[in-house]
């Protein structure tokens, strides 16, 4: 019945923009998995002779409402981020905006069958290196790099966990533009778990990609 229900949403997704398609990313487990009211922002893989385009339709979002990002997996952030940031400006100018709307990413959960959101709200994001700060970049081979030091992913809060105690770093995340949607959402789903003294992955941050 769960596997059902999954492709019901999916169908949904399909329906709404016609003979268009998302193929959403999908993650073992759920951060978020209700909302309440909201309105749909759909990012569509398209081709275009040999190029790749992140296709936008905006048409039915509401100010005053969450916005639920569904972006297809397949394409890249360098494509992504723009229309994302773009979509952000535009609800921050709306002379309707609610203070207590939030912008989310959407997923599959494929573990318990139903689709999950990631909230983003507080997130700015730059097409461009950080100056300053401890930088964790998120690699294309599944490693980090974090102060000059090439790691394992899995092996980033046990990094986090030596360094001093005494000194709150402000922690900044790049992620290389060629990566998917599908990776950079994992990437958000792990930051999410991370501990380290004075952070908060609900907090305003900016983000990376370059």
């Amino acid at each position: 019945m769960k596997s059902v229900i999954l492709s019901v949403l999916a169908i949904l997704l399909v329906a709404c923009e016609g003979k268009k398609e998302v193929q959403l990313p999908k993650s073992n487990q759920s951060l978020v998995t209700s909302i309440g009211e909201h309105s749909p922002v759909y990012i569509f893989f398209a081709l275009k002779g040999k190029d790749t385009i992140a296709d936008l339709n905006r048409s039915n979002t509401i100010s005053s409402t969450h916005w639920v990002f569904n972006i297809d997996k397949r394409l890249p952030l360098r494509l992504v981020i723009p229309q994302v940031s773009k979509m952000q400006a535009k609800k921050e100018k709306s002379m309707h905006k609610s203070e207590t709307s939030e912008n989310y990413f959407s997923y599959a959960d494929s573990l318990h069958k139903n689709l999950a959101f990631v909230s983003f709200t507080n997130v700015t994001y730059k097409m461009e290196r950080p100056k300053v700060g401890t930088f964790i970049l998120f690699t294309l081979n599944n490693t980090v790099i974090v102060d000059a030091k090439e790691i394992k992913k899995t092996a980033l809060q046990d990094y986090l966990n030596q360094l001093p105690s005494d000194k709150t770093r402000t922690l900044y995340f790049g992620f290389a533009k060629e990566s998917s949607f599908d990776t950079y959402l994992q990437h958000q789903i792990f930051i999410k778990g991370l501990q380290y003294n004075g952070f908060d992955a609900n907090a305003p941050r900016q983000e990376f990609i370059f």
